[in-house]
């Protein structure tokens, strides 16, 4: 049965053929297929202002971007055999890159499947479904899942905020058998208790994984201060691998419980700072306090490009604060996910800082989010991860 057409205004469907796979609303032909018309998640065929074919794939009429697309074989209609297909595709690369089953399995745009993230933690699966047309999908995609990877069970964290943007409610639900309270995972040596239902975003930060392994080659026999620490992923895997010392700053009591948690689990000791990090910051300079290495890992300062003013600031702010933490010959570790936040302007903000302070920075290495969030060449919205490895001297 052919699926209902979504016609684009005229020239409308360069950036389509280039390769991105969004539709925005003003970019829609709205007299010959007015939006209105469709339903929330409602299949369409995407068709160029002449009637040619461009794709398969959801609507949803009160989004900006206004439809995804699945598919771009006319002969694949987005349904249960697709996600299959997809999924498969996804997971042989995972399989490739890890030796063990801790990974995300499914970065939405980047594996053909916008609106859907799914993380693997061993044999449980945590999903998060952010658009109509993926939540349309929901009980094919659990299937597909089911099918693919053979898990234990199956979470739906649709707790996001984005799904607002979809006029979505949020919500948690088991899919699929019977989720733990936590499960353990494994990296670089180190071993984490993971909380999937009550844990930040699906639990834990995969996209970090090989920053975190390019750190490990300068703490060794250090002083490391690991702040915005969430529950230890930074801060432990340097204790494990032979920090003197490590102490983590976060502002949730709950996750630095859980941090605790885990150094026991790895036979370590950290220590934990309850605080706002720039509170905990001024703080520790206030006190005297010197780190040979300090890790800045906040989350997103600039969610939206009218944020980017304030946020290239408290970018500033934040590492210099960090600096100032800092030995006369020491390392900084300044992370991003902001998008909106380019890697250059980034650096400039640390450059600044480092100025302001009289100091000079080295940049050592540069990281980004790990492999199995892979970058869609034309969809710059999938980059978003950006680290800074940084010398720090007085001269």
């Amino acid at each position: 049965m052919p699926l209902p057409p979504l016609i684009l205004k005229k020239n409308e469907d360069r950036r389509l053929r280039a390769g991105h796979l969004w539709v925005f609303s003003n970019e829609v032909d709205t007299v010959r297929t007015p939006l209105r018309e469709f339903a929330p998640g409602d299949p369409v065929e995407i068709q160029a202002h002449n009637g040619r074919f461009i794709g398969s794939g959801y609507v949803n009429p009160n989004s900006l971007i206004c439809a995804r697309i699945l598919s771009r074989d006319p002969r694949r209609a987005p349904d249960r055999s697709l996600l299959v297909h997809r999924l498969n595709i996804a997971l042989s690369l995972r399989e490739r890159l890890y030796a063990q089953p801790f990974y995300r399995l499914a970065f939405g745009e980047s594996d053909g499947l916008p609106g859907l993230v799914v993380d693997r933690y061993g044999g449980v699966l945590v999903a998060q479904l952010t658009t109509a047309g993926m939540e349309r999908l929901k009980a094919d995609i659990v299937a597909a899942l089911e099918q693919v990877t053979k898990p234990s069970a199956i979470l739906l964290r649709n707790d996001a905020g984005v799904r607002e943007l979809e006029g979505l409610p949020p919500y948690t639900e088991t899919a699929y058998g019977s989720v733990p309270d936590g499960v353990v995972i494994e990296e670089h040596g180190a071993r984490f208790q993971v909380s999937l239902n009550g844990g930040q975003k699906t639990g834990w930060f995969f996209d970090q994984h090989d920053n975190r392994a390019r750190m490990l080659r300068y703490v060794s026999g250090r002083r490391v201060l690991d702040v915005f620490s969430y529950v230890g992923a930074w801060g432990i895997s340097a204790a494990v691998h032979g920090a003197r010392e490590v102490q983590c700053v976060d502002s949730s009591a709950a996750a630095l419980a859980q941090l605790a948690g885990n150094a026991a689990l790895n036979k370590v000791s950290v220590a934990t700072r309850e605080a706002d990090a720039f509170d905990a910051l001024r703080e520790l300079r206030e006190a005297g306090e010197k780190f040979d290495v300090v890790i800045l890992d906040p989350p997103a300062f600039v969610k939206r490009k009218k944020d980017l003013a304030a946020g290239r600031e408290a970018y500033r702010r934040l590492n210099q604060l960090g600096m100032q933490l800092l030995e006369r010959d020491a390392l900084l570790i300044s992370c991003s996910c902001s998008h909106h936040m380019a890697a250059p302007e980034l650096l400039d903000a640390i450059q600044a800082a480092a100025r302001h302070l009289d100091r000079d920075a080295q940049l050592l290495e540069t990281g980004g989010q790990a492999a199995d969030h892979p970058v869609h060449p034309a969809i710059p919205e999938t980059a978003y991860l950006k680290a800074f490895y940084l010398r720090v001297v007085t001269l």
